[in-house]
């Protein structure tokens, strides 16, 4: 963003940590040695050289708790209320502290500002009691009104907030979001006092309380925002690493644009005798190659990702590295439905007919993924849609020519957009592909890196955009209420008035069972419009230095950071930070 580049943008002709490292381990052996001095000198001065013997990040990591973590590509934002991505979410976590925070291995909600809470019997009204020794990285205390403040701000119509429906479930949340409503005093969020909050919800939420573990709920630090621009207002100065002021387990030291984003042990944090990591390095490698080569050398203890290629040497090889996890995500590709020929419905059906999810999961992905034929992972929440889409070729071409396109006759170029990243562009080929022999089309495909490409979805500046969404908590509706018309989240510029309905009925309705029949209403309405092309259901699958302890798989892959620690084969085990009992 703008606001970092007079500090932290690099010279224009100095590579990436990725790019650096990728070339430096293509190098002869002679000249990697000291070239590779040189890097790691550079990145943190941690170099030990003795007898020829090169000491690398992860092993001094494991000496003085500094984990390195290569996070995908270099996030957009660090202001919980404008970002959007796994990317920014996994830095987050460090920084920021909820009301409750996931239990590492459960995910279930467990104490964290709030050290304690009630229920009202009709299931409505939450009340929760802040711990009076939270406190922000400066030393000021964590209130009540700092929640009610933020929950202002994100739902502040100005600040566009991609995430404010996340609060609609707050009694009249939604009103005040879209402007009907003007005095936030209405809103269901009260401070009783210094370290009491009262929400007060428009119907019950069997998952409210997961459902606040995301960080749309996180808490700010209202002198932070004043003293940078008004409350409403985007793009100031306050997550500048030197003025960043958060309530989590890490406090912000440093961030260097494609470099590096580092975070510290936080003095202030109310558990801070529990948390063992003293420092977290994200690294920004957007190449699955480089960072698979950058595990192997010893600079990360963890990837975001690993080469398809590569998936099979390591489970033949019985690595004890590798981890493939369960994954609550779909991989699709977004369509904006506001621009010809992709307003046509058939158009949207012939080209998601004519994918063959099937050979891009078994030749591509490789990695235990599942084709996905609807748009909700199966067993979200106890939930499997009934309706699902079927490949057919014939009917693919049916549709088209219906639409005006006989044997792909007529039919513009396409663009396909899709953000850096290897995968990314090897399914973007393939589909290429498919579509031209199956449709007689022509599909031109365009890369952006991850901020760009951000910008050109909330704007619409695309055809067909490469997509993914990870659920925020175990429900159906995570993934469902994406599409209504006032989601934040919806690019597609999709809407539909019997789909929102019904997402609201859902919403209202205490019968579970009728509660899951309003959600397969809804899912097949979506599939049978296709604002997008469901691809895949994801599986997680990286590499992780068995030296990282308390990182448990996930289907959400959230791992608080105050409890993870390094720990080699001859550490104690009392040494780990205790976990929050179930």
């Amino acid at each position: 963003m703008d606001r970092h580049q007079m500090l932290m943008t690099p010279h224009k002709d100095i590579p990436s940590p990725g790019r650096r490292l990728g070339a430096l381990l293509t190098l002869r052996p002679l000249r990697l040695m000291g070239s590779l001095l040189i890097y790691l000198g550079l990145i943190g001065g941690i170099i030990s050289v003795g007898c020829s013997k090169r000491t690398t990040p992860v092993e001094i990591g494991e000496k003085e708790q500094i984990l390195f973590i290569a996070n995908g590509t270099e996030p957009n934002e660090l202001d919980p209320h404008l970002v959007n991505g796994i990317v920014e979410h996994k830095i987050l976590q460090a920084l920021f502290e909820g009301l409750l925070v996931p239990h590492p291995e459960t995910l279930e909600p467990t104490p964290g500002v709030a050290e304690q809470w009630e229920v009202s019997e009709d299931g409505r009204l939450y009340t929760f009691f802040l711990r009076d020794n939270a406190r922000w990285s400066n030393g000021d205390p964590v209130t009540a009104h700092d929640f009610t403040y933020s929950f202002q701000r994100i739902l502040s119509p100005n600040l566009a907030a991609e995430y404010a429906y996340m609060l609609y479930t707050l009694k009249n949340a939604a009103a005040f979001h879209q402007g009907t409503l003007t005095d936030f005093g209405k809103v269901g969020a009260k401070a009783l006092d210094d370290y009491t909050l009262q929400l007060e919800l428009e119907a019950p939420l069997p998952y409210f309380l997961s459902l606040i573990l995301h960080f749309s709920w996180y808490p700010l630090h209202p002198p932070s925002i004043s003293e940078n621009g008004s409350i409403d207002e985007r793009d100031t100065q306050w997550t500048r690493s030197e003025q960043l002021i958060s309530n989590g387990p890490f406090e912000l030291k440093d961030w260097r644009l494609w470099d590096s984003l580092v975070v510290r042990k936080n003095p202030y944090y109310w558990d801070q005798s529990n948390v063992r990591l003293q420092e977290i390095h994200f690294l920004p490698i957007d190449n699955a190659h480089t960072e698979e080569r950058a595990f192997r050398a010893g600079q990360v203890h963890i990837t975001e990702a690993l080469p398809k290629p590569k998936i099979n040497a390591y489970k033949e090889s019985g690595s004890p590295c590798l981890r493939i996890d369960p994954y609550l995500g779909v991989y699709y590709y977004l369509l904006n439905t506001t621009r010809p020929p992709l307003d046509d419905s058939r158009v949207r059906r012939a080209l998601s007919l004519a994918v063959d999810r099937d050979a891009i999961v078994n030749n591509i992905t490789r990695g235990g993924e599942e084709a996905a034929r609807n748009f909700t992972p199966p067993e979200t929440g106890g939930y499997t849609a009934s309706f699902c889409l079927q490949e057919s070729t014939t009917q693919a071409q049916q549709l088209l020519t219906q639409a005006g396109y006989p044997n792909g006759h007529g039919f513009p170029t396409i663009e396909l957009l899709y953000n850096t990243s290897e995968t990314h562009k090897i399914i973007a080929e393939a589909i290429q592909q498919m579509w031209k022999q199956k449709l007689n089309i022509n599909v031109r495909l365009l890369n952006q890196d991850w901020k760009v490409y951000l910008a050109s979805r909330r704007a619409r500046d695309y055809q067909i955009a490469r997509a993914s969404w990870i659920g925020d908590y175990n429900d159906p509706n995570t993934f469902l209420d994406l599409w209504t018309s006032y989601s934040g989240n919806n690019h597609s510029g999709w809407s539909n008035e019997d789909y929102d309905q019904l997402i609201k009925q859902a919403g209202r309705t205490l019968d579970p069972h009728q509660r899951l029949e309003f959600f397969q209403q809804a899912e097949t309405l979506l599939v049978t419009q296709l604002p997008m092309i469901p691809i895949y259901f994801y599986k997680k699958v990286y590499l992780i230095d068995p030296s990282v302890k308390n990182w448990y798989p996930n289907i959400l892959d959230w791992h608080p950071y105050k409890y993870i620690y390094l720990s080699g084969s001859s550490e104690h085990t009392d040494k780990a930070p205790d976990l929050p009992s179930n």
